[in-house]
């Protein structure tokens, strides 16, 4: 027990000095609307028109990795919400206001980032099913994992956590849809 209490206080000492960090930092314009845009992606609408895509143009298997990818998200936003409601982190935009950015986050808690975890989900997911999607999957996945730190909402252990989660649902889900 005191090892786990002596590692999670270490990462957040790490998580607090990244943040004010980030917090005071200003980035250049082109990275500051590519966060905010890849933020705003991450809400869904991205993955509402890939689903569109992969079931209009995704070949005989585009319903199973579409299954795939769905029970992938499922599985991770009942685990998110169930990991808030029990580590109830504050966001970093609780605890210190950003310097450019000031979105309104989507609940009170930081940990695990549900945008992550969903981004990694389905990015795993349709990978197993779409190998040559790969690097823009990972591409737009690390896109909306880093804006949620650079946006002050999200730890940089919260998007972490999601991403290893994420990974790990879309791939169990894509080997179980298989």
């Amino acid at each position: 027990m005191a090892v786990l209490q002596i590692t999670l206080s270490w990462v957040a000492s790490r998580d607090h000095r990244v943040m004010v960090r980030l917090n005071h930092w200003r980035p250049p314009k082109w990275l500051r609307m590519w966060m905010l845009a890849a933020t705003r992606v991450g809400d869904g609408g991205l993955w509402y028109a890939l689903g569109l895509a992969v079931a209009l143009y995704g070949g005989p298997q585009r319903f199973r990795a579409l299954l795939a990818a769905t029970l992938a998200v499922a599985a991770g936003v009942a685990l998110f919400l169930e990991l808030k409601r029990l580590f109830r982190r504050k966001r970093p935009c609780a605890l210190e206001p950003h310097c450019w950015a000031e979105l309104l986050p989507p609940d009170q808690f930081s940990f695990p980032s549900g945008h992550t975890i969903t981004a990694f989900a389905v990015t795993a997911a349709l990978a197993g099913f779409y190998p040559e999607m790969l690097p823009g999957l990972i591409f737009c996945a690390i896109s909306i994992a880093a804006s949620r730190v650079i946006l002050g909402m999200h730890f940089l252990s919260d998007v972490v956590v999601g991403a290893a989660l994420g990974v790990t649902l879309g791939s169990l889900a894509a080997a179980l849809v298989h």
